[in-house]
């Protein structure tokens, strides 16, 4: 079973202590930065001395130079004599780079060696020959931690890490940034020693760290095994999505051996040729890759076909299955706001529809033929344009959307969406004659748009709704079971305060 070891970056002993006594039994080890602490060489070796002895569980001692990362900067021969000192001292484990080895003699080190490689810069091609060099040098533990330029390199580093898993030395692998994230938390599935965590927000050690409480509860890290199933959602930019907290919490409440993962991609076609021999089983899709991913499935349900764009896939026995949970859950959220006017009937209702994206076509196609008339504006009138064509709808600018009285305004943009959320699509007097008016976007739950629309006398309808119901359709899809959706709004409703 894999560790997690939490990466302690404060600058004092009585501070690293306290950290690591905040630490609940979950989190397996610590790693003590002793480049984050202050003083000379005299003064960190009195805190290393303090932190051995109160320590409360395993620790790693790392001092990472600014050429490797790190910040010691005061010379390389005080830096591996704490080192020395540290193991002295009965540290559980010290963390030696492969670089400094000429330097230093791995048999003054009485205790477990960790062999390291950093690479800030990109995921080199030359895994294997690093990981012999680390290999054969007296490691205990090898560690190679790169920079994932790519999603595609999380996939490389992780089929490395699956390859050498079973034979010793141990292995920790991972890439850091955000591309990275999916090695940190599947490396339990893959064989990893362990991966690291960070102790809170703004205490990173390394690009791309997750906190501890969410590796241990968002991510349930201590219970993924090899048979544990890989989802996540598909986006460019992802750090913003609620859709990780959401159904992993769905998985845990069914008790469903699942993972569900922020995948920052940029090239759906590489990223699923990548990551698919690794065991993805489901994918959200979302900003930009709605449209894209269309001529990578192997099958499309009639929806997707006939709209040109999904936002769910389902990977089984090898193949590909698209869908769009989009549309049904707009739907509904709009049959609801329309019933709350008197004789509400969607079918007899004007729509303005802003945006020419993959929401955009899902609901141009779904609304269809089953409302009087739909507008679509859009900052590039040509794909408004051409959306149009196929719906039957008309096109227009941003600009000369003003010119529609509608009785609908759907909002399919990202305008408005976290952090820019001082923004709207529409102007104040277009709802002066307060048409229903929804909103895509989920975060925040109530966007300046539907704030202003609740002040005009408008009826809402919030992107929360939508999104929670669009989520809730595919965890049924992916596993066959009904979704807990109250769970799931919660969830969201807590994580967006």
């Amino acid at each position: 079973m894999s560790k997690l070891c939490v990466s302690i970056t404060e600058t004092t002993a009585p501070a690293v202590i306290a950290a690591m006594k905040t630490l609940p039994a979950g989190v397996d080890m610590a790693e003590v930065r002793l480049d984050c602490l202050d003083g000379d060489y005299t003064a960190i070796k009195s805190d290393l001395q303090k932190i051995c002895e109160n320590r409360d569980r395993p620790i790693i001692v790392t001092n990472r130079p600014v050429w490797e990362g790190g910040g010691w900067s005061a010379g390389e021969t005080w830096r591996l004599l704490l080192l020395k000192e540290a193991a002295d001292m009965g540290a559980d484990y010290v963390d030696v780079e492969l670089r400094s080895l000429s330097n230093i003699s791995l048999s003054e080190l009485p205790t477990r060696k960790i062999i390291s490689y950093h690479n800030y810069e990109e995921t080199p091609s030359d895994l294997e020959i690093i990981y012999r060099q680390c290999r054969y040098s007296g490691a205990d533990i090898v560690k190679i931690a790169t920079t994932a330029a790519d999603i595609s390199d999380s996939a490389r580093m992780l089929g490395f890490l699956k390859k050498h898993s079973g034979a010793p030395p141990h292995l920790i692998a991972l890439c850091m940034g955000e591309e990275g994230i999916a090695t940190r938390v599947l490396a339990p599935k893959f064989g990893g020693y362990l991966s690291f965590a960070s102790q809170g927000a703004g205490k990173n050690s390394a690009p791309g760290q997750i906190e501890w409480r969410d590796m241990i509860g968002m991510y349930r890290f201590k219970q993924i095994n090899a048979a544990t199933g890989i989802y996540g959602v598909m986006a460019d930019p992802v750090s913003h999505s609620m859709s990780p907290a959401i159904h992993n919490a769905a998985f845990a409440s069914r008790d469903i051996n699942a993972v569900y993962l922020p995948l920052k991609v940029k090239d759906p076609a590489q990223f699923l040729d990548s990551f698919q021999p690794l065991g993805v089983e489901g994918l959200s899709v979302t900003i930009p890759h709605k449209t894209a991913v269309i001529p990578l499935m192997d099958e499309l349900d009639d929806l997707a076909a006939r709209v040109g764009a999904l936002n769910t896939v389902n990977i089984s026995d090898g193949r590909r299955f698209g869908y769009n949970t989009d549309v049904a859950a707009a739907l509904g959220v709009l049959g609801e706001a329309v019933k709350k006017r008197r004789n509400g009937d969607l079918s007899r209702c004007s729509i303005l529809l802003i945006g020419a994206g993959g929401t955009a076509r899902a609901l141009a196609c779904g609304l269809s033929g089953s409302i009087r008339s739909l507008v679509i504006a859009n900052r590039t009138v040509s794909r408004a344009e051409e959306l149009a064509a196929g719906t039957g709808a008309l096109a227009c600018s941003l600009e000369e959307m003003e010119n529609h009285r509608p009785d609908i305004i759907i909002n399919t943009t990202s305008v408005g969406m976290h952090p820019e959320t001082g923004k709207t699509p529409v102007a104040a007097r277009m709802l002066a004659e307060k048409p229903i008016v929804a909103d895509a976007v989920y975060n925040p739950i109530e966007t300046r748009l539907l704030r202003e629309a609740k002040e005009a006398g408008c009826i809402t309808a919030s992107g929360f709704d939508w999104f929670v119901d669009q989520a809730a359709e595919q965890f049924r899809i992916w596993t066959g079971r009904q979704a807990p959706r109250e769970l799931m709004a919660e969830v969201v409703r807590r994580r967006l305060g």
